[in-house]
């Protein structure tokens, strides 16, 4: 018979989470007693008979069976498993300048949480708040935190902050969800990005974009800098590695052939036949009639859109309202949000194309996360976050990652797939004379 020693022991010597509260949470831990092995079929076989704690007693370490190992993740995260011979413990710091990214001070704690709480190894988990991202603060921060033992920190900084951070050069590993690294100057090997690349987004998307191309963006920085950049994309495009082979025949310093694109700006010739009209629009403006009403050099156009989703609900309304007869709509991630599903109409978005880099899923630390009230599946600073601690995770443990994106000079490499609002749901493009 298999014999199991159950016990819950005081959590205070093998993992903490000073965020959530200042009571550990319990750990469970599980002996096994059983000095047999036991296969997938033994496995199925507690499950099949609800033997819920013999099956978890024998898959104390990751399965090579998928369906097994989420069953094995789940109950982990649920009973808050231990493990008895845990190697070297997790220390993760979070360093938040609370006042500059608001919600995010806590949901990306709930997200690193949310992902630690599915593996059974013990862990520490600190967030150090600073009041701004000015050098001083965040100089004291990352002293502390190496005074207090903490090798590997996430850092969800905004460009200035991570930039005036960068220029400290401390010596401790940083991952920070919120930046690319293409945004920003840094050669050192112990910061690594996060941030989805939008350039990359938009090079994809205008493959799919006519002449002309309308732009719609807000007065932002970042509303700017896409709408300039997608401007000279679309009149002046990227060649790809293929493409300046093709005309060289040999490969320049300038290429990474596993991203089939040029590293550095190689551009085809202008094409004159193209056109591009940029509208910025302040945060006010509600109306759009002076851009749109009768007329006739937007007809047929497609439309970029580069504005925050409840923007981007009034201009879609009113792209049908004026006639615009778009040829199709383009949106970045920043639109891949369930609430375009709800707030607008069928027939606004129904030639709507949004680029989407949110593309590895683990269902068990998606169901962790919901268990918080957090948000993986469409937000994409917790799945950078998620990413990060993946990764963070994988370099103290030595286990493999769970989500297997690439990374490539110190920056995560996201795949990208174009989907489309439908009715009821996002789903993959094709092409709309298909449909």
């Amino acid at each position: 018979m298999n014999k199991l020693l159950f016990l819950l022991l005081p959590v205070i010597i093998f993992a903490k989470s000073s965020m959530l509260s200042s009571i550990p949470l319990p750990k469970t831990y599980i002996m096994n007693l059983d000095p047999y092995k036991c296969d997938t079929e033994c496995l199925q076989e507690y499950l099949d008979k609800d033997l819920i704690f013999s099956f978890l007693a024998h898959a104390n370490k990751k399965l090579t069976d998928k369906e097994l190992d989420n069953i094995r993740a789940m109950n982990v995260s649920i009973f808050n498993l231990g493990a008895f011979n845990a190697g070297g413990k997790l220390k993760i710091a979070l360093l938040l300048p609370y006042k500059k990214i608001g919600k995010y001070a806590s949901s990306t704690i709930n997200a690193t949480f949310a992902y630690l709480m599915t593996k059974s190894n013990p862990f520490a988990l600190k967030s150090y708040k600073i009041e701004s991202e000015k050098s001083e603060d965040l100089n004291k921060a990352i002293q502390q935190i190496q005074n207090d033992g903490f090798d590997y920190v996430i850092a969800p900084l905004t460009h200035k902050g991570a930039a005036n951070l960068i220029a400290l050069d401390p010596v401790v590993n940083i991952y920070f969800p919120t930046i690319n690294k293409s945004d920003i100057n840094s050669s050192s090997a112990y910061y690594t990005f996060g941030a989805i690349n939008y350039n990359a987004q938009s090079r994809l998307l205008l493959k799919e974009a006519v002449s002309p191309l309308i732009i719609f963006s807000d007065k932002s920085t970042i509303g700017r800098k896409l709408a300039n950049y997608q401007k000279e994309e679309f009149l002046y495009p990227t060649k790809t590695v293929e493409e300046q082979v093709a005309s060289d025949g040999v490969f320049g310093s300038f290429f990474d052939a596993s991203k089939k694109e040029v590293t550095e700006p190689q551009k085809r010739a202008i094409d004159p036949n193209k056109k591009v009209i940029q509208y910025f629009v302040s945060r006010k403006t509600t109306n759009l009639q002076y851009y749109l009403k009768e007329n006739k050099k937007i007809v047929d156009g497609s439309f970029f859109i580069n504005t925050p989703i409840i923007k981007t609900g009034m201009i879609l309304s009113q792209l049908t309202l004026y006639d615009t007869n778009a040829t199709n709509v383009l949106s970045t991630q920043i639109n891949y949000n369930p609430l375009l599903l709800s707030m607008t109409q069928y027939i606004d978005r129904e030639k709507m194309i949004v680029a989407n880099s949110i593309v590895k899923n683990n269902a068990v630390v998606i169901e962790t996360n919901s268990l918080l009230g957090n948000d993986i599946v469409y937000d994409w600073i917790n799945y950078t976050t998620t990413i990060g601690v993946d990764y963070f995770y994988s370099l103290i443990t030595g286990e493999a990652r769970e989500y297997d994106v690439n990374v490539s000079n110190q920056q995560m490499v996201y795949d990208i797939e174009l989907l489309h609002p439908g009715r009821t749901k996002f789903s993959k493009y094709s092409s709309f004379k298909k449909r």
